[in-house]
């Protein structure tokens, strides 16, 4: 049997940023992954979205021309097949380029592709071939979720791993699950032309939890394509496309966009051959700030734990893991990275920190500030909707949490998240400069609400006062 101190099981976000730390070490690894190279961002996730995304917005922006005096808007159309095509030039691209600096490196018995299985606590098998490992690291991501009763739809049925290779977009789709991807890809293909309509179980949409945020998002999505929440949405193939049923009526489609999550890829490799005890979902107990999974020398990390699966969380889960791997039996709680999140529909999406869900609202200032005809910049660019949630800790005053639906919500919800890492009080993000006129003015009105309601007027008069030298 071969042994190896080392054992990275998948070649995603997580495995390749432990597979960095390790190999500047030893030589003495092997990295197993089934399926395709180049991580879900690069190849089905973050990266082909946007480009997709970033085609709509430009053709979308033509029903503005207008407005700014430009004619001729109404003789522009859009090629579906360049656009896609388009979209998988760059995906080729970033998975190229991850591969190029990574697996594409590594010498042949550092790498197995295939799909591994526990058959011991420190032992895995592949291929046929048992490799037992003093440290284990198991990255190997998620998959699409898809109810075993959809797959009768056959190629009517779409998810993020098939969409990006269409040539062509279909005239009608459904989008079922309207969370960031589906939001994102539902707006994105009815800017494009595409008839979308749109269906998700919950009453709100892309995650959000503040209810006037929430309220914001309906508003201004629904005026782009047709919204139903609040229940399950039932499919059947019919002989032309899909027929999809909810209390409402009932609506024909040419294909479905299937986007209700992810599901970590836990069930295939035999997990319970670990000797711990697996929850009903097959997941075995692990800490969130070591990665550990029990008390063995085994970490879990990335997409497939599914605690917070977004790319930059995962980087940070495979370097807590290598960390705690190389350093075993020592074992290190780390502390994690504030919460934040974006989708990139139009107004943008951001929340960060503490959600409104998990808020004790007895000792929480929420406030709301809405951006229509509220901030200059946001009037001239055409683009004053949406709303700011910020939410502040009344004990200790500072910024604590917020959701944003407003334009350019993924640089201010991070620079909010930086302050909520720093454990900024609300008065210290009020003392700071505001150019004028930008959006940030929108940002310092919002924080002005939470001041007033934490502080007396005479410390916020105090802001005004010139400071010494």
């Amino acid at each position: 049997m071969r042994r190896v101190k080392y054992i990275i099981l998948g070649a995603g976000s997580s495995g390749l940023t432990a597979l960095g730390r390790i190999r500047r070490e030893t030589d003495d690894f092997v990295m197993i992954n089934g399926g395709a190279f180049g991580t879900t961002c690069a190849r089905v996730g973050c990266m082909p979205s946007k480009a997709l995304i970033h085609c709509a917005e430009h053709f979308h922006a033509r029903k503005h021309f207008y407005d700014f005096g430009i004619d001729g808007a109404d003789g522009l159309t859009i090629d579906h097949a360049a656009v896609m095509k388009r979209v998988r030039t760059f995906r080729d691209r970033f998975t190229s380029g991850v591969q190029a600096g990574s697996t594409d490196t590594l010498e042949a018995d550092q790498l197995i592709k295939g799909y591994a299985k526990f058959v011991a606590p420190d032992t895995v098998e592949v291929n046929g071939q048992q490799i037992q490992g003093d440290r284990i690291i198991i990255a190997t991501g998620s998959r699409p979720i898809v109810p075993e009763e959809w797959r009768s739809l056959e190629d009517k049925l779409i998810t993020s791993d098939e969409l990006f290779e269409l040539e062509r977009l279909p005239k009608r789709i459904a989008v079922i699950g309207l969370g960031i991807i589906g939001l994102e890809i539902g707006q994105a293909l009815s800017r494009l032309g595409v008839e979308v309509i749109g269906f998700e179980m919950s009453n709100t949409l892309g995650g959000l939890q503040s209810p006037k945020a929430s309220r914001q998002a309906i508003k201004l999505i629904s005026k782009e394509f047709p919204i139903y929440l609040g229940e399950a949405a039932t499919v059947e193939p019919t002989g032309e496309g899909v027929k999809i049923t909810v209390s409402s009526g009932t609506f024909e489609v040419d294909a479905v966009f299937a986007s209700l999550g992810r599901r970590p890829n836990l069930d295939s490799i035999d997990l319970e051959k670990l000797g711990v005890e697996l929850d009903e979902t097959g997941m075995p107990p692990f800490d969130i700030h070591t990665m550990q999974v029990a008390n063995l020398p085994v970490f879990i990390a990335g997409d497939v734990n599914g605690f917070r699966p977004i790319l930059h969380e995962a980087g940070h889960e495979g370097k807590i893991a290598v960390n705690n791997a190389m350093d075993y039996p020592e074992v290190t709680s780390y502390k994690r990275k504030t919460p934040l999140g974006i989708a990139f529909v139009d107004p943008q999406i951001g929340f960060f920190g503490v959600g409104y869900e998990s808020l004790d609202l007895d000792k929480t200032v929420v406030v709301d500030f809405k951006l229509e005809r509220n901030n200059g910049r946001a009037i001239v660019m055409g683009e004053d909707k949406g709303v700011i949630s910020l939410y502040a800790d009344k004990a200790s005053k500072q910024l604590i949490g917020g959701e944003l639906m407003m334009p350019h919500a993924e640089h201010f919800t991070h620079l909010l998240t930086w302050a909520v890492e720093q454990q900024l009080e609300v008065l210290e993000l009020l003392r700071m400069p505001y150019y004028h006129p930008v959006l940030e003015e929108a940002i310092e009105s919002a924080i002005s609400m939470l001041a007033e309601a934490l502080y007396t007027a005479d410390e916020i008069e105090a802001l005004d006062t010139l400071p010494s030298k």
